[in-house]
């Protein structure tokens, strides 16, 4: 028994140093990405918005099976567009399924649900999606470096299951 616990110790202590670098990534994740993202995202701040990821970015629309980089993602949204969609508060709310964070790389799945309010009519659209992204720390700072998702299994009852962002 002795011998069990002497070997079973370290290998504790190991694991709990490596929950605990991960919990301390994950927080910077949030800060550097996650919270900027969600701001920028519901105020319509362009820049901001690009400011998160990485020039790499590779950006994948899995139900119109479609994948193209930072100058197709970020292109610039014609007036008309956002003449149109200027009367709509957005928002966005994330949930996570898997978080995984290494020194200078993570990935994490989860789901996004997104709610549009028309200001004039109060109309509502509510949208669900699950969300797959690769990030890469970029001169010390965390960046998307892939996003991928799909409205395949997101729904609202997932959407509940999954961790809020902290």
């Amino acid at each position: 028994m002795k011998r069990m616990l002497f070997f079973a110790l370290p290998v504790f202590f190991a694991f709990q140093q490596v929950v605990a670098q991960q919990d301390s990534l994950i927080k910077e994740i949030n800060e550097q990405v996650w919270k900027p993202f969600i701001q920028s995202f519901n105020a319509g701040d362009d820049e901001a918005f690009k400011a998160v990821h990485s020039k790499d970015i590779i950006r994948v629309i899995r139900d119109d099976k479609d994948i193209y980089g930072y100058d197709r993602y970020f292109q610039k949204t014609p007036d008309s567009v956002k003449k149109k969609w200027g009367d709509w508060k957005k928002n966005i709310e994330l949930r996570f399924v898997q978080r995984i964070a290494g020194n200078d790389k993570a990935f994490e799945e989860g789901y996004y649900k997104t709610t549009s309010t028309n200001r004039q009519t109060g109309e509502v659209r509510k949208g669900i999606g699950k969300f797959h992204v690769l990030m890469r720390r970029e001169n010390g700072v965390w960046k998307i470096l892939m996003d991928a998702d799909t409205s395949e299994g997101a729904s609202e009852e997932v959407f509940n299951k999954a961790k809020p962002l902290e």
